[in-house]
């Protein structure tokens, strides 16, 4: 560690807002280093008071509310990413002279570990999943954290770590400011959390929070929002995109018909050796390749090791079935541009079928209308469900392709698609929504609809 945990923290008054799996996280750390802290949660019973008090012994817990005497002393504020400090019940308790951070701005000021950062409204998680895949596969020690997988204060003190790779979500965004990455990347940018965020601008932001102190700023090419602030310019550029890469930059071609990954006008590989397919897919790999090269690893043992990886859950998840239609599970897809590049990636791919694709749920108040092309040109029947469906499907409604169904369910919504869907079509569960008005979260969203595909008997 750069700087020692006792200089940082010692006789500092601390107060962890939120005791779930991050607030936990912070708590086992301060505790495992001796020093005393204070968690507020306005939530009744996250965690009971008898269990806190085994884990932690005499340190403070306040529940029921937020405790505006107790904030009002901290020096240090760690806040957990769900918990919004505009919230006039925090904001209004604190003090001029505190210090609000969260778990990662802490680990970015201990550690020294090289950081490989990655934020942007999609495909991150699977950029970070292969990127850590592939790292680990082909020699180094890396390390996994930030917005999925363990906390990276659980993490901290293992110091045999070559590389760290951090997804981290514009919530963690919020409270960074010490992080010099030595490669940093935004991959898109699409109305996403502007329930908290208010603006698209002010969302575009905080992502871009990324690129302070980086070594190497990585941008998409095709999204202009994701192109480094004059502010950044210090970090060396490397680009990736959909288009013809120029110089050292990394891009698609078509050779001989087939798209190939390319770095500059070198052919890396076709796409179709890759288990990943979609042309979205072809630019998370193009990320993934560019955060290695950035990092000094080796470009073709990169991509021998992204021949192998196959995946995440619930991210245009393949489900195997005989009926000889391809059912898509795409329930991660909890915003407007999810679901856009699922479209616009998955659509060519299919040879003379039609495309079936369920949506809705909690738009989190995203403007749907950049769906509408998609929608109208690419879409033979919208099946709509949830709180929004039906503000998606009236984005149909001037086209001649009209053909738009509301269901309750989604079991409803499969077995409709069953009964209407040929062999060589796709079902593709993308719903451009977050799932909590029918489910607990995206990963039952996305259990319930592989088991509605395989409770539906016969087929055509």
């Amino acid at each position: 560690m750069h700087q020692s945990i006792t200089t940082q923290l010692a006789n500092k008054r601390i107060v962890i807002l939120g005791i779930g799996i991050t607030g936990l996280s912070c708590a086992r750390f301060l505790h495992r280093h001796e020093i005393t802290f204070a968690v507020n949660d306005s939530r009744a019973m996250p965690i009971s008071p008898g269990d806190f008090k085994h884990q932690f012994g005499d340190n403070t817990l306040v529940l029921g509310q937020w405790d505006q005497a107790l904030i009002t002393t901290a020096d240090i504020l760690i806040v957990s990413p769900g918990i919004n400090t505009a919230d006039s019940e925090i904001k209004q308790a604190i003090a001029p002279h505190c210090d609000v951070i969260g778990d990662i701005e802490l680990f970015c000021r201990l550690s020294d570990t090289p950081i490989l950062a990655v934020t942007g409204s999609n495909g991150k998680s699977t950029v970070v999943s292969m990127l850590n895949y592939v790292g680990n596969s082909i020699g180094y020690r890396v390390q996994l954290g930030g917005n999925i997988g363990l906390p990276v204060l659980d993490q901290i003190d293992d110091e045999n770590v070559d590389f760290m790779v951090l997804e981290l979500s514009s919530f963690q965004l919020e409270t960074i400011t010490s992080m010099k990455a030595l490669a940093a990347t935004v991959l898109n940018l699409s109305d996403d959390h502007l329930d908290r965020h208010k603006t698209i601008e002010n969302y575009g932001a905080i992502k871009q929070r990324i690129y302070q102190n980086c070594t190497y700023a990585l941008y998409n090419r095709n999204d202009k929002a994701t192109i480094p602030n004059a502010c950044y310019g210090e970090s060396q550029t490397l680009s990736f995109g959909r288009d013809q890469a120029s110089g050292e930059n990394f891009g698609l071609a078509k050779i001989n018909g087939v798209h190939h990954l390319m770095s500059g006008e070198n052919a890396l590989c076709s796409l179709a050796e890759l288990p990943l397919q979609g042309i979205h897919n072809a630019v998370n790999y193009l990320a993934v390749l560019a955060l290695g090269q950035c990092a000094g690893w080796d470009i073709n043992a990169m991509l021998a090791s992204l021949k192998t990886f196959k995946g995440l859950a619930h991210r245009c998840e393949v489900i195997e079935t005989s009926d000889g239609i391809r059912w898509i599970n795409d329930s991660k897809a909890t915003n407007v541009g999810a679901t856009l590049a699922a479209i616009e990636g998955l659509a060519p791919t299919l040879a003379k079928g039609k495309l079936f694709l369920i949506a809705g749920g909690v738009g989190k108040g995203a403007d749907f209308t950049p769906l509408t092309d998609a929608l109208r040109t690419q879409v033979e029947h919208l099946i709509t469900l949830g709180t929004d469906g039906k503000a998606i499907g009236t984005l149909r409604l001037s086209s001649q392709m009209d053909k738009t169904t509301h269901v309750e369910s989604l079991e409803a919504a499969v077995a409709l698609a069953k009964a209407e869907a040929n062999p060589g079509d796709m079902v593709l569960l993308s719903p451009a929504c977050a799932s909590l008005d029918m489910f607990a979260n995206y990963v039952e969203r996305g259990v319930v609809f592989i088991k509605s595909v395989f409770m539906q008997k016969g087929g055509k």
